[in-house]
């Protein structure tokens, strides 16, 4: 296994864990791939669930670029819900685990098809 495989090993770990679901393998392969070389950036690869402007650039980047979703107050709740999910408390909120929560929150996942 390659470097890229223990992680999403790591990150489906992390879902089953930290937001109690069985990830979709495929999905979460194709959410980190989708990440790329970002995931191996200790500081990249994960987000700052405390830091305002990190969750406006998961909403810009990713909710409204790569997911293609209209602006509005309803994708910054749906980044807290994840981080929610994901635990506050939990110092290590991983990049891919978080999109892939909001990719299945808001029913995206055929944008990675």
């Amino acid at each position: 296994m390659g470097k890229r495989d223990d992680l999403i090993q790591k990150y489906a770990e992390d879902l089953r864990n930290d937001c109690g679901m069985e990830p979709d393998m495929d999905l979460l392969t194709k959410v980190t791939i989708g990440c790329g070389p970002s995931i191996y950036n200790a500081d990249a690869s994960t987000v700052a669930g405390s830091d305002p402007e990190e969750l406006q650039r998961v909403v810009d980047g990713f909710l409204k670029k790569k997911l293609g979703l209209p602006d509005g107050p309803d994708l910054m709740d749906a980044v807290n819900k994840a981080i929610d999910t994901y635990g506050r408390s939990n110092r290590t909120k991983y990049r891919a685990v978080i999109y892939y929560l909001l990719t299945k929150h808001f029913g995206k996942e055929a944008v990675y098809s």
